[in-house]
């Protein structure tokens, strides 16, 4: 089973592609036509330009039959794990450089993936309900193996009567089957007939769970996916699956189950094991496609970033530590999101003008307003998910585009009157985008002469070093503003 690891983004080939997936030719063709087909490869016009972007515009990608087409360069746009013609893809982000520490940085991302998932919801672990239809067999992996680790085997409980047990003590059944002593002209029972619940070890359940998750541990060990997952290996049983029983039996016992089975945990990893067992595939059988991650990677990198840093757009404006009291015009029980202004729209008609408010406005990514050396600062930040050059010998590539500039200046804009009433005159704009090195990097700012004239702040940009706050973002801490040195 091949596995190999592929950038986000990157413009590859089509020999250097069939040379990763290879070495057999038609499998290769079949993959990258089978990742063309889901969506998570795209193709764009060979060039010295495209050679060396790390941004894919829409206008540029090309909708062609791979399979007809003269010479393209094949992009990868997906972030996580692939599993596609018995081939293993390891997506890492496009601003990650190749070196001997790739494979445990992406481990760091997949928890990343797991926990958004968590609190977004975004990634689909399995199908509510019994089916074949849109199961991830890499989502379904990762959930019992995860599950296991924490919860531990399936468990089925069996009722086991014990004389002078540590259990509940069975009155009726002590007194209908032993003798009492008389003591004092009182009954005493010298043997107690107790009850104890114990785990069957040899229920047919955990059994088949144990033998499913030791075939799983050796899938993934094969696969090069056990360390990237950061998971120990689950040596559990020797049984196979065939020594249980046929697939439609098993299936047919699991359903058996899950309809008397009202522990909620319990329901999910039956679930699971039914979704695996219905296509009863290895990973390196999966002729289909299954994923683990995401195409939308900067959605990742904005909820990673709100968190680290704390988003107070969300805040009521009577819990801002503001330098004076709240001014009579705002609403305590307002936002800081709520008092961007819309757009209101003025039309005409025989009776004369009449408006209409637009429900939408400026959203920005985060807004925080800190103290510094003793003043209060309102710090406008926008997450951005690039890959920039800005060097003074290299062209400049890979920045955000004039509608984010724009933007960026009208957020300020927007807080413009609250900040003037409240006597704020620090404020701050900031991109953050992501790096692979191990510190903050200042890389200079961005300016707009007809915005910056009017007295709005130029745009700066610091490099945030993913791998710092990726553990920031899974061990739940803040990181301290004022290291932006803004």
């Amino acid at each position: 089973m091949k596995s190999v690891f592929v950038k986000e983004q990157k413009r590859y080939s089509r020999a250097e592609l069939i040379d990763l997936l290879g070495p057999d030719e038609e499998r290769a063709t079949n993959t990258i036509r089978k990742l063309n087909e889901v969506g998570v490869l795209k193709t764009v016009r060979p060039s010295v330009a495209q050679k060396h972007l790390s941004e894919l515009l829409d206008e540029d990608v090309l909708l062609v039959d791979i399979d007809t087409a003269s010479e393209l360069y094949y992009v990868i746009t997906f972030v996580g794990l692939l599993v596609v013609g018995g081939c293993v893809l390891k997506c890492y982000p496009k601003y990650m450089a190749e070196s001997s520490d790739l494979a445990e940085k992406l481990a760091q991302v997949i928890k990343v993936l797991e926990e958004y998932n968590a609190r977004e919801q975004m990634i689909r672990i399995f199908n509510d309900e019994i089916t074949k239809d849109r199961y991830s067999l890499l989502a379904i992996i990762l959930f019992l193996l995860r599950d296991y680790h924490e919860f531990g085997p399936y468990a089925n409980s069996k009722e086991v009567i014990e004389i002078n047990g540590s259990g509940e003590i069975l009155w009726d059944k002590t007194i209908n089957e032993t003798f009492a002593v008389l003591i004092d002209e009182r009954p005493h029972y010298v043997d107690l007939r107790t009850r104890r619940r114990l785990d069957d070890d040899n229920d047919f359940f955990r059994r088949l769970h144990e033998s499913v998750l030791t075939k799983l541990t050796r899938e993934l060990q094969q696969s090069e996916l056990l360390r990237l997952l950061d998971l120990p290996a689950v040596e559990l049983s020797d049984e196979t699956l065939d020594a249980l029983g046929d697939n439609d039996y098993l299936l047919y016992r699991i359903e058996g189950e899950l309809g008397t089975q009202f522990n909620t945990r319990k329901q999910l990893v039956l679930k699971a094991l039914h979704a695996y067992l219905s296509q009863h595939l290895t990973l390196g059988e999966v002729n289909g496609f299954s994923a683990f991650g995401t195409n939308s990677f900067n959605l990742v990198w904005e909820n990673v970033c709100c968190s680290v840093i704390g988003n107070q757009l969300g805040s009521f404006l009577s819990d801002l530590p503001l330098p004076t009291q709240l001014n009579a015009e705002f609403n305590g029980a307002s936002t800081l999101q709520s008092i961007i202004e819309k757009p209101n729209w003025i039309g005409n008609d025989e009776e004369g003008n009449f408006s209409c408010s637009s429900d939408k406005t400026l959203i920005p990514d985060l807004v925080a307003l800190i103290q510094v050396d003793g003043r209060h600062r309102l710090v406008v930040m926008d997450a951005k998910y690039y890959n920039i050059q800005l060097h003074r010998k290299q062209k400049l590539k890979g920045q955000p585009g004039i509608d984010d500039v724009t933007k960026q200046y009208l957020y300020q804009q927007a807080f413009r009157k609250f900040t003037e009433l409240h006597g704020i005159t620090d404020i701050k704009n900031c991109f953050l985008m992501p790096t692979d090195k191990t510190e903050i990097v200042d890389l200079g700012y961005v300016s707009l002469s007809m915005l910056s004239s009017l007295g709005l702040e130029d745009i700066s940009i610091r490099l945030l070093p993913a791998t710092e706050i990726y553990d920031l973002y899974l061990e739940g801490k803040r990181m301290d503003l004022s290291r932006l040195e803004l």
